[in-house]
């Protein structure tokens, strides 16, 4: 009996996150803007490739252009998409790394372009977190990842402590992960050179 309801628990938490999925893609593919969980703290995410969205995230987050946002992908080969030429060592980071890891590519590229930095770079972390992995997986492009905040405001380490102002500035609030407590520290920054030079920001 025990059994059974774990199995039933699963199943429907399972179903909720496929409904969650769903409904902030089609968010996404309209060109809005979602809260959502990641592989660290709560994001603030739009369509990666869309100019008018990653704006529109400038704005809620108070905000200037200039100041890059980093990206999600599902996997190790979308980040091929997003750089024109990825340093070999860059795979063998994403594999051997026992923590979310943002790393910052020169040559960006397919994204928007007010998301690239004004030297041309862009920071894509791979997730494994299911949710946003499972996202990620189903937009089928980069999704914008910044944390919940106003700039210059404390990052909210859970949902608990996201201002009302931000929940009402996004078009969707995912319902998912949103009892969990806080925690969840924030990634760590690599820069690597076109050569393969690495440059750590934040372990």
């Amino acid at each position: 009996m025990i059994f059974r309801s774990l199995i039933a628990i699963f199943v429907g938490m399972n179903e909720q996150y496929r409904e969650e999925i769903k409904r902030a893609s089609d968010v996404l593919y309209r060109g809005g803007i979602i809260l959502y969980p990641t592989d660290t703290v709560w994001g603030i995410g739009c369509d990666a490739t869309n100019e008018e969205a990653v704006r529109r995230v400038y704005e809620i987050k108070r905000r200037i252009d200039s100041k890059a946002m980093l990206v999600l992908v599902d996997s190790e080969v979308k980040v091929d998409f997003y750089v024109r030429e990825v340093p070999p060592v860059a795979w063998d980071l994403i594999e051997l790394s026992t923590k979310p890891l943002t790393i910052i590519y020169d040559g960006a590229r397919n994204l928007a372009s007010n998301l690239v930095a004004d030297d041309g770079s862009v920071g894509i972390r791979v997730t494994r977190e299911e949710f946003s992995k499972q996202l990620c997986f189903r937009f089928r492009k980069a999704i914008v990842s910044t944390s919940a905040n106003v700039s210059g405001q404390p990052t909210p380490r859970c949902f608990a402590e996201i201002s009302d102002e931000i929940k009402q500035a996004v078009d969707y609030v995912v319902g998912v992960r949103q009892d969990e407590p806080a925690g969840t520290a924030p990634s760590s920054i690599i820069r690597l050179g076109a050569h393969g030079e690495v440059k750590v920001i934040r372990e």
